[in-house]
């Protein structure tokens, strides 16, 4: 037989594998950008960290928060 899984409990002061929340990312305007799905752009708006619109050239996109796809050049 086998047990459920269970998952354990990290205790704040346990300086083993604590879960490390990653860093916010934060962008100004006419920061240059590289996106996955849409390449390069420049950001020409944000929305009270919530979102950031950005113009890759041909069209402008607004990219919500979390910023995975997004990272600054």
């Amino acid at each position: 037989m086998t047990k459920p899984a269970v998952t354990r409990r990290v205790l704040p002061s346990s300086p083993f594998k604590a879960p490390v929340a990653p860093p916010l990312k934060s962008f100004d305007i006419g920061n240059r950008v590289s996106h996955d799905e849409h390449g390069l752009g420049r950001v020409i708006g944000i929305e009270d960290e919530i979102a950031v619109l950005v113009d890759f050239g041909s069209f402008r996109a607004r990219i919500t928060s979390p910023f995975t796809k997004m990272a600054k050049l």
